[in-house]
């Protein structure tokens, strides 16, 4: 596909999914996956706060209303806010756990590497 908003552009069309992600094809380190397992734990425990201090809002300031579909919109939106930021608390604990676990694994390919080397296999 070629660039319709300059037609003097010399950019070549991607050909496969490898190639969008060529600029970060460099292995992932341990200090990588540490620093990123770090900034997802710091993300999904700020959003766990978040959702605590939602719910506790609404806890704290019941729906006032006579009118039935008023409760239950009211009790739909409620939920709907609190499983969208618990869910990304999940998300950035699960991939916090992930990256840790990447961590690990990495260093432990790296020691048995190390232990091949130094028995002559």
């Amino acid at each position: 596909m070629t660039d319709l908003t300059n037609p003097n552009s010399t950019s070549k069309p991607l050909s496969s999914a490898g190639d969008a992600t060529s600029a970060s094809s460099t292995p992932p380190t341990i200090l990588r996956c540490v620093m990123g397992s770090l900034i997802a734990g710091g993300f999904a425990a700020a959003l766990y706060a978040l959702t605590l201090s939602i719910v506790q809002t609404f806890a704290n300031s019941p729906i006032h209303s006579d009118n039935v579909t008023a409760i239950n919109i009211g009790a739909a939106v409620r939920t709907l806010v609190m499983g969208i930021v618990a869910l990304g608390a999940g998300v950035f604990a699960f991939a916090s756990l992930g990256l840790m676990l990447l961590a690990v694994q990495l260093l432990i390919q790296k020691l048995v590497k190390k232990t091949d080397r130094s028995s002559g296999v």
